[in-house]
């Protein structure tokens, strides 16, 4: 059976109670998901090193930290977050272009690195990174804010990237945010998505806990 990630996003905690917020889901989660936005790349601002380091710094804290830059350039950026030893960091493609050079400049600094696309940004943009990546995050809404709704059209760059790793024989995460809840988790696994980042699906539920176990099941019945 092949794994499947389970990422809740902090942009939809409460920014008051961030930690509170993660004791509601601890155990029930694999990564924490982070987004950074800078109000150029994307008309919003959210979270920066300081939330990165924060949590870094617990020491009940040991999933993974999945970092997505939503900033322009992100050649500006990363040398805050490396110093943290961040797990993942994620550019836009669309945001620079020297996107092999950034993601190479994460890769030789500790992290693994990852590369993302916009809903209206073809796929095949990505294909000569291919090989240079960890993780490709297919955004499944316009980047900048949660609570959008899904866009279904992106489960077509999920095949397309799950075919390309498979005919190449490469081992990169396909990992979609946007959206995304119990009523399209079954779709966008059967697609071939390795890591779902959910926001308001868990954060926004009565029991963020009971939102995630309820999740993983329907994943489960993906592969029975």
């Amino acid at each position: 059976m092949r794994k499947v990630i389970l990422a809740p996003s902090l942009l939809s905690a409460d920014p008051l109670n961030i930690a509170r917020d993660i004791e509601k889901i601890k155990g029930e989660y694999d990564w924490l998901h982070i987004d950074v936005m800078d109000g150029h790349f994307v008309p919003n601002l959210a979270y920066g090193p300081s939330l990165v380091s924060a949590l870094k710094s617990r020491h009940d804290i040991t999933s993974p930290i999945d970092v997505h830059l939503m900033v322009e350039p992100p050649e500006n950026f990363i040398d805050l977050f490396l110093p943290l030893k961040v797990d993942y960091l994620t550019i836009q493609i669309e945001s620079t272009p020297h996107a092999h050079r950034v993601l190479q400049c994460i890769r030789d600094g500790g992290a693994k690195c990852g590369l993302a696309i916009n809903p209206g940004t073809p796929v095949e943009w990505v294909a000569p990174l291919l090989f240079s990546v960890d993780m490709i995050l297919v955004m499944s809404v316009n980047p900048g804010f949660g609570g959008q709704e899904f866009i279904p059209q992106v489960l077509e760059k999920v095949e397309w990237l799950y075919r390309e790793r498979t005919v190449n024989n490469l081992n990169f995460l396909i990992e979609m945010d946007g959206g995304l809840g119990l009523d399209n988790i079954q779709d966008v696994v059967r697609h071939g998505c390795d890591v779902v980042v959910a926001g308001n699906a868990v954060f926004g539920h009565e029991d963020p806990a009971q939102a995630l176990k309820a999740m993983r099941n329907k994943i489960m019945e993906v592969f029975r």
